[in-house]
């Protein structure tokens, strides 16, 4: 979690984004500890409050569980859901936009295909 906060988004979704992040990259493992709200408040000069909101999240989705006394933990399957999320989301914002697009020049799903298959990913 070295990445910087940007004005972009609130800082809380920047938190919980980076510790999914984290979690895709394998950086944080599953049933590894993630940093304490008190770390991530130092860390980016926060306040605990905010830094707590951005880990909440995690646990909304089922990325994260809590052991009493001791803290979060990232649950088992977390980077499976984290990655259906994301990739869900990319949907959302960039291929439902760009087949709608498509269809308004008369683009033809070979065609697509075909422009996809020239900027080689």
């Amino acid at each position: 979690m070295n990445e910087r906060l940007t004005e972009q988004k609130s800082i809380y979704l920047q938190i919980g984004e980076m510790i999914e992040t984290d979690i895709l990259r394998g950086i944080l493992l599953e049933e590894e500890q993630v940093p304490s709200t008190n770390e991530l408040a130092k860390l980016y000069t926060i306040t605990p409050a905010t830094a707590a909101k951005g880990v909440t999240l995690l646990g909304d989705e089922g990325s994260r569980y809590k052991r009493r006394g001791i803290g979060l933990f990232v649950s088992n399957g977390a980077r499976e859901k984290i990655l259906a999320k994301r990739r869900a989301a990319f949907a959302e914002a960039h291929i439902m936009p760009m087949l709608a697009e498509a269809k308004s020049l008369g683009i033809t799903r070979e065609e697509l295909f075909e422009m996809i298959g020239e900027r080689n990913l």
